[in-house]
Formats: structure tokens, sequence, C-alpha cells
């Protein structure tokens, strides 16, 4: 059931040690409290005391429905991918991290071995371990056995939540990557959710000189605003009003839209953000609201409008405390 532990009844089949506990699905929205038997600690891994885990809309999906896109949980699985903590043990091989060390986790383990993660795009290896993704085991739990090198040490001035927020933050900077956000780029942002947000934070640390969101709700429009947004529209889930949003985008915008990222993922989303870029342009589909979509894909390719996707993170989180 993955690096980080084992279940509840093989738990009971171990060895008797301090009590590890984690948040436990067992069933639609059902979460317990459960002993968490840790893996023994490899010469390459580190055990590390969570302190601190961010709660992913992924992670909603599957306490309301037991899946998110194709993962399904058919078994009690702990939950939680966000993470921070504090290094209690390493490996005998372990020289880049001692106890006590404050780190965020990068929740991914590649095999490291095949094509892809040769080409270093390891976020797509076919064998990914990912924490919280049926069947592997998260990181909502006392305490996590992880591969060293995924243990990313945390500057002074980065306390340990805003270490757990590296990943979310780091989906934004591997979009801004994907999409070759620079000055010259001016960028739309379709969803003011914290992935929206990331995703418009990264961006203008790219040094995107124009950033617009777009989002239905009026509060994640103001915190939008005042995380330094030029400019918000509020829009409909009316597929027929469209046309007049793209105008009102472009109006606000003031200019054309180089990059729009979909931080949504659903046909309304994904249909303005492909109406809305320029000829030319570029479009990220970051978020998965859909796992199907129905979008004017020959309008877009009569203007050469190229569609790119987000998948995962990289290494990127940390890079990222340097903005």
């Amino acid at each position: 059931m993955g690096k980080g532990g084992k279940s509840h009844e093989e738990a009971k089949n171990g060895e008797e040690e301090e009590e590890n506990m984690a948040a436990w699905l067992v069933g639609l929205n059902t979460l317990k409290i459960q002993p968490f038997k840790l893996p023994p600690l490899g010469p390459y891994d580190a055990r590390v005391r969570i302190k601190a885990v961010g709660i992913c809309g992924s992670d909603v999906h599957y306490l309301k429905t037991l899946g998110c896109a194709d993962f399904v949980v058919k078994e009690p699985m702990v939950i939680g991918h966000e993470c921070a903590g504090i290094i209690e043990e390493v490996g005998r091989e372990v020289k880049n991290l001692v106890p006590r060390d404050r780190v965020a986790l990068e929740p991914g383990i590649s095999c490291w071995r095949c094509d892809l993660c040769k080409e270093g795009r390891y976020n797509l290896c076919p064998e990914m371990k990912f924490f919280a993704t049926p069947p592997v085991h998260g990181s909502l739990a006392h305490q996590v056995v992880h591969p060293a090198d995924l243990c990313f040490k945390l500057p002074d001035n980065v306390s340990l939540e805003e270490g757990a927020m590296c990943e979310p933050l780091s989906v934004g900077v591997h979009a801004c990557r994907r999409a070759n956000i620079g000055p010259e780029t001016n960028v739309l942002v379709m969803g003011a959710g914290p992935i929206g947000l990331v995703t418009m934070l990264a961006a203008r640390a790219f040094g995107a000189p124009r950033i617009v969101i777009v989002d239905v709700g009026d509060n994640r429009l103001s915190v939008a605003k005042d995380l330094g947004a030029d400019g918000v529209v509020k829009v409909s889930t009316n597929m027929q009003d469209i046309p007049e949003e793209v105008e009102s985008i472009r109006k606000i915008m003031g200019a054309e839209v180089d990059v729009s990222f979909d931080c949504a993922g659903f046909n309304k989303t994904m249909s303005t953000a492909l109406s809305a870029t320029r000829a030319g342009g570029k479009v990220c589909l970051v978020g998965m609201g859909h796992a199907e979509m129905t979008v004017p894909l020959t309008p877009a390719a009569a203007r050469e409008v190229d569609l790119s996707e987000c998948s995962g993170i990289r290494t990127h989180g940390l890079c990222a405390l340097s903005f």
C-alpha cells in the first residue's frame, strides 16, 4: 500500500512499537483515526514527523465520491499529500538531512528508470507512487517514511504551514514553465480557487505584466484582487454567455491574451479560454473538473492556438521559495 506505511490490519500483525496514527478514508464521507504502521527505514529514507498537511480538492473528491479522475478508492486509504514536517531519523546513506531539519515533502515517488524519468519528466512516470492516490497511502499521519531525496529543507523564514503549500504552489510553477510565461506574456486565469491563485502568483513571479482572473464567485475574485490580480471578471455557468464574457475579458485585459490557464477544467472554462486567447497564443489545462470535455477546438486550431496540459508537479516548490 505504498512507501508511507501499512494498513491497520497489517499493523496488527507487526511488532509492537510506538503507535503511529493517521486519518483513514474508510467509506463515503467517513474518516477514522487509526494506527498506521511505518515500514522499516531504508538506507536512503527519512522518517518525518508531519506537522502540517493541506487539504487538496482531490482529498475532498475522494471523501465525497471515493474517486478522482481515473483513480478509485477500493480499500481504506490514508489521505493527504500536501505536507511538511520535521526529520526524526535518517537512513545510514543519507547525507543531506539530519534530525530536526524542517522539510517539505514532494509527494510522488517515480521509478527513475523509465524513459520519461530519464528525460526529466518524472511526473509522468507510469510507475508513479503518489501520496493518497489509490492504492498508495497519504501523509495525514503523525509520521511517514519517505525517500530523503524527496524531502527538501525549508529556509528559516518559511513556516511549516507554508512548507506544506509548496506542493500546490509547484503546480502553478510547473504550469508557468510549460507555458513559457515571461515579461511579455499577458495571462488569463480561469478559476480563482487555490490552484488558480497560486498559478496567478507564479505567473507574476515569472514576470507576466498583466494578469486577469475569472470566476463565478465574488469572494474568490476579491481574494484574487487582494493578491495582485490586475483585473477580475465575474462570469456565469451558462455556455451561451461566453461571447459576451470574452469581450469583457479582452476589455479588462486591455491587450491580447497571450496565455490562458484553465485551472477549473470544465466545458465552459476551457471554451472561454480557447475563445479569449489570441491567434498563436497558448491555453494550458491545469484543472480536472471534467474527465471529458466538449470544446470548440476547430476554431482554435484555425487560429493556431496551442493547447497543452499540466500533470502533477516536478521539483519546483522550493525553487518557488526564492520568488
